[in-house]
């Protein structure tokens, strides 16, 4: 079983100043959900994000975000994701474990998942549609080393929501 990727961008959100939140998106992304069961219990995901990508609704922001103080665009251009379990914890939550690398540096994480298969009303193909949550500190990637936690803080929360139909 393979599904193909849905319309949505993976994303993460930051605290600014110990005040607000800013929020962030991936634009130019790939993700793919394989395995044989449709329970999902062997399902492998891989996502894979163009970092120079990112957009945060500020230019000046993302360029920042983009240079050697965060991402580093230039010499680590992608973030990825692979998975290496996709546990169901019930009807509709799962825990995925899997290694995310950024800056040239991987760290297994632990992410919550919330999902649905149903029949897609139009196509009547599988369709299933997941919404992942987690968190992780910036401080264990070297993103934003320069910055103390009362600028920004050590965890960011990284989320995805997609849709993703069934290849036959």
């Amino acid at each position: 079983m393979e599904y193909g990727q849905g319309p949505r961008q993976p994303g993460f959100s930051i605290t600014h100043l110990m005040v607000t939140d800013v929020e962030g998106s991936f634009k130019s992304f790939d993700i793919s959900i394989t395995g044989s069961k449709d329970d999902f219990s062997d399902a492998v995901v891989e996502l894979s994000a163009d970092v120079n990508s990112v957009s945060t609704d500020n230019e000046q922001r993302d360029t920042h975000l983009k240079s050697a103080d965060f991402f580093d665009a230039v010499k680590y251009p992608k973030i990825t994701f692979v998975s290496k379990s996709f546990k169901k914890l019930d009807d509709k939550k799962y825990k995925i474990t899997g290694d995310l690398t950024m800056r040239g540096i991987t760290k297994t994480v632990e992410l919550d998942a919330a999902g649905i298969v149903i029949e897609h009303p139009m196509t009547k193909k599988p369709v299933a549609g997941f919404k992942v949550l987690g968190k992780i500190k910036r401080s264990d990637f070297g993103i934003g080393s320069g910055f103390a936690e009362a600028m920004l803080s050590d965890e960011v929360v990284v989320r995805a929501s997609a849709e993703f139909n069934k290849k036959q």
